[in-house]
């Protein structure tokens, strides 16, 4: 007889076999398997002994009996008030460690990051989760139960029109309800506007070279020839763009990720040109134009050519990556193959925390987030900048107007991997810019190398974890450049923020 029981406990097969052997043997026998297994966790309840016998079906006293010689043994614990649960037993059973569990034994093992300075991260400590808890709290409310069911695949009439007022007002757009679909975040966004754009007879993407990472990975997912574009301080070479024989291309314009320009007005107008000459399609992340410091808002490119432009947007920089919400507003006569690609893939975005987001931005409890972090941000960002020209001399920290994270060059000849390897053993991440390079197959020739530099992101590191990630970069330069103690040697290579 097998039972799977789960009132009063975590789920667990039982197995009792007639004419085996006694009844409370067998009860003892599969519960001390799973405690000794670790199915059954130190400090898990287990189910009341009548509600044991319930469900195997024999006498509660041979459960009473079996539940106390377990207790005798060590594997249980009975306490008046909280029931039966598992007791701590030492390891020594057969299930693996969880990775996080395993420490490295070599003495130059990499340690747990407790400075990371990973790219792409905010604030977590500030998302605001009371104004995010009103909201949910307010659409389950006030949501109609007919918009319980499944929704239109693009998603919330409500959010998209929201979306794409909030769009026109701080990023100078120009799109409406109509031309926005409700995705599950950025990527999801992109892979159902390539997927439209395979289908719509283009065969190859341009991509920023160096750009966010992965984004060549999808796009020939996708099924397209992806080819590398490189990055000056106007942004994209549009120039190079036009001789790959590309009919689409994504583009970073408001902060370029990772170098950190913004789109040179002679550019946008070159890039928009571009698209017209070829019938072409430009892809713009919009993923950090909020946050800005030393420079006016750069407008939207949607704005300046909303019929060859699409634009994608999500909620992960501004709010948490935690909160799947993004959107794509596309020129009408790509819109309902997103859609299709959407209805067919993944149906619709969570109905509530839709309704929810629209609230938190028509409410402007959003824009007051965006406020407050812009500030928070700048503080951290003028803090990276002071500690990073201390220790390593000025120009050397790149594309700090905006954005939440930053480049900072390295000395000639110094190793990118060396760096970021021997400051993963003092327990700070950091990426080089290596790992933002476009991966060519084997068929096409790999880009020209790159000065040495690493990727800072500050979003979510306080001004103290700033200053002790900078000094400890600063300690690993000093090892692999030589960088004697009484001063930086960098400045001869120093360039001026773009």
């Amino acid at each position: 007889m097998a039972v799977d029981w789960a009132s009063g406990g975590p789920d667990l097969l039982v197995m009792l076999q007639n004419g085996v052997a006694p009844i409370g043997e067998q009860i003892q026998d599969q519960l001390r398997a799973a405690i000794r297994e670790r199915r059954l966790a130190a400090g898990e309840r287990i189910p009341s002994s009548r509600r044991l016998a319930e469900l195997l079906g024999v006498s509660r006293g041979t459960v009473v009996d079996a539940f106390g010689q377990l207790v005798a043994e060590g594997y249980l614990v009975a306490a008046v008030g909280s029931g039966t649960r598992v007791a701590a037993i030492p390891d020594g059973g057969p299930l693996r460690q969880p990775t996080s569990a395993i420490i490295p034994t070599a003495s130059s093992a990499p340690r747990a990051a407790e400075i990371d300075f990973g790219y792409g991260i905010p604030d977590l400590g500030s998302v605001p989760l009371t104004d995010w808890s009103w909201a949910v709290s307010e659409a389950t409310r006030t949501l109609p139960k007919a918009e319980l069911g499944d929704a239109i695949p693009a998603g919330s009439r409500h959010l998209r029109e929201v979306v794409t007022a909030y769009h026109r007002r701080v990023r100078a757009g120009c799109a409406v309800a109509e031309d926005a679909v409700i995705v599950s975040g950025f990527r999801q966004g992109l892979t159902f506007v390539l997927a439209t754009l395979v289908r719509q007879g283009v065969q190859r993407i341009a991509l920023e070279d160096p750009g966010p990472r992965e984004h060549d990975v999808i796009a020939r997912r996708a099924g397209l020839d992806a080819v590398p574009v490189p990055v000056d301080e106007d942004g994209i070479d549009v120039g190079h763009l036009r001789r790959t024989g590309a009919r689409a291309v994504l583009v970073t314009p408001a902060h370029q990720c990772p170098t950190g320009v913004a789109l040179g007005p002679s550019r946008r107008r070159e890039l928009s040109a571009w698209a017209d000459d070829v019938d072409g399609v430009i892809l713009e992340d919009d993923y950090d134009a909020e946050f800005r410091y030393d420079r006016q808002p750069v407008g939207s490119l949607q704005g300046l050519n909303p019929h060859r432009v699409v634009a994608l947007g999500s909620v992960s920089k501004t709010l948490a990556p935690a909160i799947r919400l993004g959107w794509v507003l596309a020129p009408q006569r790509f819109v309902s193959g997103i859609v299709e690609e959407k209805r067919l893939s993944s149906r619709e975005a969570p109905g509530l925390d839709q309704e929810a987001l629209a609230l938190l931005m028509e409410t402007g409890r959003f824009d007051r987030h965006l406020r407050r972090m812009r500030e928070n941000y700048r503080a951290r960002r003028d803090v990276l900048t002071a500690e990073a020209e201390r220790a390593f001399g000025r120009g050397r920290l790149r594309g700090v107007a905006a954005g939440c994270h930053a480049m900072l060059g390295l000395p000639d000849g110094v190793s990118e991997l060396a760096v970021v390897s021997a400051a993963a053993v003092i327990g700070v991440r950091v990426n080089g810019l290596g790992s933002y390079r476009f991966t060519p197959l084997a068929t096409q020739p790999h880009p020209p190398p790159l000065p040495p530099a690493l990727v800072l992101g500050f979003g979510n590191l306080n001004e103290h974890q700033i200053i002790r990630g900078i000094r400890a970069l600063a300690g690993v330069l000093q090892h692999e450049a030589a960088i004697p103690a009484d001063g930086p040697q960098l400045e001869r290579n120093s360039a001026p923020d773009p």
